[in-house]
C-alpha cells in the first residue's frame, strides 16, 4: 500500500465517529502483531521508541534520525497507518520542519507536535511548557515542511496537566488557526497500555535471566512458536521470493 493510502486511511478514522484504540508499535515485528490483529491505526510513542531503540526511559534522548530510520523499518514490514509521537519536534521551529520531512519520507501516516519545553530545564523538577506563540510557529513549521497535503499533523498540548484547562483551551484555539488537522490532549493515562508495557518488559528480562541460570531453552515459558514466529516474519513469502528470484529450492 502506498503512502497516501496509509493517510487517507487514518484521516477516515480521525474523521469517523467511532473511537479507535491504537496499538502501540515500534519495530517491524510489533507493527505486524498489530496488523494480524486487525487494528485499524499504530502509535509509535516516543516512550516505546526511547525503549525500543535505546533501552533509555522516555528522557528526549532519542534523535530525529533514529526515530525517522525505525519508522522506515515499519512502513516496509507492514501497511499500517502509524502516528508517531514526533516530541517537541528535536529543537525550534525550523528542527519542526526538517522533522516533518524526515517522517514523511520515512511513511508515518501522522504525526504529533507537542507543546512540551523538551529537553527538560536545568533545576526544574516539573515539567514545563514553552509560550503558546512558540508553539504556534513549531506547528506553522510543521505545516510548512508537509509536502503530502494528506500527513496528517497534530497539535499536541500537556497543558491541562500542567498549567490549565483555560490554557488548554487557550492553545488548542491558536494550534488550530494555523491549519493543523486535529488536536491531542495529554494528561489522562491508561492503565491498560501501561500494564501491557509493564507485561512486555518483564518478558524481555526474564528470558536471558532464566539462560542464564541454566534453564533449558525447551523449559522457557511464553516463548512463540515456530508457527507463529514464521507467520509474523512472512517465511512463506521469503521462501518464495527465494525460489523466484534467486533459484533457491523450497
Amino acid at each position: 500500500m502506498a503512502f497516501h493510502q496509509r493517510r487517507e486511511a487514518l484521516r477516515a478514522i480521525l474523521s469517523g465517529s467511532s473511537c479507535i484504540r491504537p496499538a502501540s508499535v515500534y519495530d517491524a515485528i510489533s507493527i505486524r502483531v498489530a496488523e494480524d490483529f486487525g487494528f485499524e491505526v499504530g502509535m509509535f510513542g516516543g516512550s516505546v521508541a526511547s525503549l525500543a531503540v535505546l533501552g533509555d526511559p522516555d528522557i528526549t534522548l532519542i534523535t530525529l534520525t533514529e526515530i525517522a530510520e525505525q519508522m522506515r523499518r515499519m512502513s516496509r514490514a507492514s501497511v499500517l497507518p502509524v502516528l508517531v509521537d514526533a516530541d517537541h519536534g528535536y529543537g525550534n521551529a525550523l528542527n519542526v520542519r526538517r522533522t516533518v520531512q524526515e517522517l514523511e519520507a520515512a511513511g508515518a501516516a501522522g504525526l504529533t507536535i507537542e507543546d512540551t519545553l523538551l529537553p527538560q530545564a536545568y533545576g526544574e523538577a516539573k515539567m514545563q511548557l514553552i509560550s503558546s506563540e512558540e508553539g504556534v510557529g513549531k506547528m506553522r513549521g510543521a505545516l510548512d515542511g508537509r509536502s503530502d497535503h494528506l500527513l496528517v499533523i497534530m497539535a499536541r498540548t500537556g497543558a491541562a496537566s500542567l498549567t490549565s484547562l483555560d490554557d488548554a483551551i487557550g492553545r488548542a484555539k491558536a494550534y488550530e488557526a494555523t491549519g493543523v488537522d486535529a488536536l491531542f490532549f495529554t494528561g489522562l493515562k491508561a492503565s491498560a497500555e501501561l500494564d501491557a508495557i509493564a507485561a512486555a518488559t518483564q518478558a524481555v528480562y526474564e528470558t536471558p535471566k532464566a539462560l542464564r541460570e541454566g534453564v533449558p531453552p525447551k523449559s522457557l515459558k511464553g516463548l512463540a512458536s515456530s508457527e507463529l514466529t514464521g507467520r509474523l516474519t512472512r517465511d512463506a513469502d521469503m521462501k518464495n521470493r527465494g525460489a523466484e528470484f534467486l533459484g533457491i529450492k523450497k
